[in-house]
């Protein structure tokens, strides 16, 4: 038995609408029962059967629901009002106030023990966080809400495990984010729970670090696997994330007409759906396709779009990121000196424990233009601050190519078996092209089944 249902509460509550309505212990009882009775369900010490609470809900004006718990009446309607509120606040870029109201649907939910809403606060409350680069905090709000879930199918559980799983990624721990998401579409799949919109979000989710972590064909099957679900998935924010997702594999196989196709699928959905910083981070994908195909003027544009839409909403976390990808575009256009003083600047705000990848990817840069004034010596330091983050992340493919950078600095400078090394350390990294260190890629799902 909750709080709110304890005999004490419950006489307390009847005491205190008894009250309000101006209406005597006898009035209150009568026909059925006696004034005793209710002085003796006020006092608490008997808790009044199910026939009781009917009669004494229909004498003093409320349910009979409200009367055994003290939720008012449609509070389940208005909390998942206020909850699609909330997400459309979130949605249109608003985190802080999505956050605010995502919090106050929780303290209701909580104080009113209303079970079933409580798992969508928390997931809400965990993008929000997420959103907003605090990852510590995102990571409690998941865990929260999966405890939550803990009775319920595993689908219902998987954007809890999903939001984990980025958390993590972010954080550059590739591996266990991938284990995170392999691990539950084996569940799914293994239990027959071949839900679509659960599965499309795990395996979009997993491009990410298998693409970080040079797995480019796993990436690949992920893909081609999410794209076989979409078919039968029932949510088209998950459609468009999954287009987003896929361009990066495109990107990776150096089909960029392709990539640009999939993220214009994905940037028209999302506005049709008004998901205004998912939106943003199509922007930053577009400016990556053309900076890839050698545009770097149509890349310039796409990405300071996407950074200018993404800082407005503090998404300081994504913000960051581009910023990266902004000031590899800048030192190629010859613009040095904005380019340094962005990742200076953004150096001093992220660090290995927020976007370990792309503090070593700004480390590089950093490298490169110091070699391209001629100071192999900071050269070297950044490439070597980069290594180490890499390293600790397990981002093989980056990894690859920095060793190459490291490597041929070091024997432009002469230290030959110092460079040998360097080359050897990332042969090792490319030695399993396409794998993880986490056994064998997941099952597949059985598309084929009629979705």
């Amino acid at each position: 038995m909750t709080e709110q249902n304890e005999p004490t509460a419950i006489g307390r509550r009847i005491q205190r609408l008894r009250r309000e309505r101006g209406l005597t212990q006898r009035r209150l009882a009568e026909p059925a029962y006696t004034a005793a009775y209710v002085s003796t369900v006020e006092s608490g010490r008997v808790r009044p059967s199910e026939t009781a609470l009917r009669h004494f809900a229909e004498r003093l004006g409320v349910s009979t629901d409200e009367l055994a718990t003290g939720r008012p009446a449609h509070l389940a309607t208005e909390l998942h009002l206020a909850l699609t509120e909330a997400q459309s606040s979130l949605a249109a870029g608003d985190t802080n106030g999505a956050a605010e109201r995502f919090a106050a649907c929780l303290e209701r939910a909580t104080r009113y023990e209303l079970a079933s809403a409580r798992p969508a606060a928390l997931l809400g409350l965990g993008d929000c966080a997420l959103e907003t680069g605090r990852l510590d905090e995102a990571r409690t709000h998941y865990e929260a809400a999966e405890r939550l879930l803990a009775g319920e199918p595993l689908p219902r559980r998987a954007a809890a495990i999903r939001g984990r799983a980025v958390a993590h990624l972010l954080a550059g721990e590739l591996r266990y984010a991938c284990y995170l998401l392999e691990s539950t579409i084996d569940q799914l799949n293994a239990g027959g729970l071949h839900d679509p919109d659960a599965l499309l979000l795990l395996y979009s989710a997993a491009i990410g670090p298998y693409m970080d972590m040079g797995a480019h064909a796993r990436a690949a099957q992920a893909a081609e696997l999410a794209l076989a679900l979409a078919p039968g998935a029932t949510d088209p924010a998950l459609v468009a994330g999954l287009h987003r997702s896929v361009a990066r594999t495109l990107i990776a196989e150096g089909r960029t007409a392709e990539a640009d196709a999939s993220l214009a699928k994905a940037q028209a959905l999302y506005q049709q759906l008004r998901l205004h910083s998912d939106l943003a981070k199509c922007h930053w994908m577009r400016g990556y396709v053309h900076a890839q195909a050698g545009d770097l003027e149509r890349a310039e544009g796409e990405l300071r779009t996407a950074r200018t839409m993404l800082a407005s909403r503090q998404a300081v976390l994504f913000t960051q990121q581009v910023e990266v990808e902004l000031a590899d575009v800048l030192r190629r256009r010859g613009a040095h000196r904005e380019a340094g003083e962005l990742l200076g600047s953004l150096l001093d705000r992220i660090g290995p424990d927020r976007g370990a990848v792309h503090a070593a990817g700004a480390h590089r840069l950093l490298g490169l233009i110091a070699e391209d004034r001629g100071d192999a010596e900071a050269a070297e330091e950044h490439y070597v601050r980069a290594l180490s983050l890499l390293e600790r992340a397990g981002a093989a493919g980056d990894l690859a190519d920095l060793c190459r950078l490291l490597g041929d600095l070091l024997r432009r400078g002469g230290r030959v078996e110092a460079a040998l090394d360097i080359y050897r350390t990332g042969l090792g990294h490319r030695a399993a092209p396409g794998t993880t260190t986490l056994g064998p890629a997941p099952a597949h799902p059985p598309v084929e089944a009629g979705w």
